[in-house]
């Protein structure tokens, strides 16, 4: 019987074409946390977020055979990334915060009924999306803000892609037109009015972004003052004019007095036992659990010259777990 022997020349074929597959695949998976980044400022859910970029991956590895060099990847990823959200968008509304939809409350006022999840933006935690060098963490925190992605939600899904590509990301226009196949012209036109958009939808958010360092003992001290339900210490460290909002509900206040008083009324009655320090959107959050020590809420906060000028306050247990070991 004759033994079939492989040439060596196929041999070599063979493994030539596995180490290539090798080398792309660790090529993908560098580029997941920047498209997760993207993905979410397009969609303004991490689970959504997480969603695409898997189904981004999975296109991707199933038309390797379409892709011209490695040299082409990144384009090509951010291609098959982009369609994901515009088709995973469709016509449908942008996610929002409180802020958004309806006019600050009063301390007396009801909390009203709790909104579907898909009303609002999700934060996500800031490891999954900051890069490892301090500069482009920084940068990248900048435009991962809570107040920024929500703004982002009220352009066109088109818009959206070019101002996060060009502004955010600083693809050159040719780039982008190649990605969106357009033209230059049509690029920088979608670019001029999603600006104008933007700046329109930013323009009744008054509150600074909370980009600085904390001292760990001004964020030990928050903790502290929700476990022990201690108003007048939780009021103490709002700026004045701050702003507080609690998703599901469709409902914000503005101002750390109102906020006292709401707490001192009892519609929240805040029983938490202990709070997990984190971060979320670029900044500082804390992850409160109940007396059960199951989680109760994420409180991300945002800074301002050592005083929380915004804080929200996401009343979805289920948010917790991917904020924490």
């Amino acid at each position: 019987m004759a033994i079939l022997k492989t040439a060596p020349d196929a041999v070599t074929a063979q493994e030539d074409a596995v180490t290539a597959r090798d080398v792309v695949a660790a090529d993908l998976e560098d580029f997941r946390r920047p498209l997760l980044a993207y993905c979410y400022r397009m969609l303004g859910s991490h689970h959504e977020a997480e969603d695409a970029v898997q189904e981004t991956m999975i296109r991707a590895w199933r038309g390797l055979a379409r892709l011209d060099g490695r040299a082409g990847l990144r384009a090509w990823l951010y291609k098959i990334a982009t369609n994901v959200c515009l088709d995973a968008l469709g016509d449908r509304r942008g996610r929002a915060l409180p802020m958004d939809l309806t006019a600050a409350g009063d301390a007396r006022d009801a909390l009203g009924p709790a909104l579907a999840d898909s009303t609002w933006v999700r934060p996500i935690p800031t490891q999954l999306v900051g890069g490892d060098d301090p500069l482009e963490r920084a940068v990248s925190n900048e435009w991962i803000r809570l107040a920024f992605v929500a703004a982002l939600q009220v352009l066109l899904p088109r818009q959206r892609a070019v101002l996060i590509l060009r502004d955010v990301l600083c693809w050159r226009a040719a780039e982008v037109a190649s990605l969106l196949d357009t033209s230059v012209d049509a690029v920088n036109s979608t670019l001029r009015r999603a600006r104008a958009a933007l700046a329109q939808a930013r323009g009744g958010d008054t509150a600074p972004l909370g980009g600085e360092a904390v001292d760990p003992a001004l964020l030990a001290r928050y903790v502290d003052a929700f476990v022990r339900f201690d108003v007048d210490g939780i009021v103490a460290m709002l700026r004045q004019d701050a702003v507080v909002s609690m998703p599901p509900y469709a409902f914000w206040l503005r101002g750390r007095d109102v906020f006292g008083d709401f707490l001192r009324r009892g519609e929240v009655r805040c029983r938490y036992t202990h709070g997990v320090v984190t971060g979320a959107n670029g900044v500082s959050a804390v992850a409160m659990y109940d007396p059960t020590g199951a989680p109760g809420a994420l409180h991300v906060l945002e800074w301002h010259e050592g005083w929380i000028a915004a804080l929200y306050v996401f009343l979805d247990p289920a948010l917790v777990p991917p904020f924490t070991p």
